[in-house]
């Protein structure tokens, strides 16, 4: 693999690990504030999901001799506090739904975009990796239309 190729593959699995540590922490932040036992069950569920994803990405990153960093703490504190302004306000089902789709489409569009970045002398198993979280976060936003 060129050494572009490694940069964009590298930039790649940090995207892939930043935005299911992103969403973990978004999900660990909105479900005490849930009462409804489905949307509960949904947010557990991806919670899961993007464990896997992030547990994936750690292990092709110790495989590959790639350096994963944290999310930046700001930014984390930041949502945090987003997040419980925001339930603090309103915990209704829709709410809760409305605000984990927004947090999906951000995700969508960065992964995309960092897809669209990654050339065909990318890693094959990062790029499938990437692909598959790509299709994971679109049928999450599906479900959470579906509360809407």
């Amino acid at each position: 693999m060129e050494n572009n190729g490694r940069k964009q593959t590298e930039e790649a699995l940090a995207e892939i690990y930043r935005n299911c540590e992103l969403a973990l922490q978004s999900i660990s932040n909105i479900l005490p504030a849930v009462e409804d036992r489905d949307l509960k069950a949904e947010l557990t569920y991806q919670h899961e999901e993007y464990e896997r994803f992030s547990a994936k990405a750690m292990m092709l990153a110790k495989n590959k001799g790639i350096e994963l960093k944290e999310p930046n703490p700001l930014k984390k504190a930041m949502m945090w506090g987003s997040i419980k302004m925001n339930t603090l306000m309103n915990n209704a089902r829709e709410h809760i739904a409305d605000m984990m789709i927004q947090g999906t489409v951000m995700g969508i569009t960065a992964l995309r975009t960092t897809a669209g970045d990654v050339s065909e002398h990318g890693d094959p198993e990062i790029r499938e990796l990437l692909d598959e979280l790509i299709r994971a976060e679109e049928e999450f936003e599906k479900k959470w239309k579906g509360y809407l």
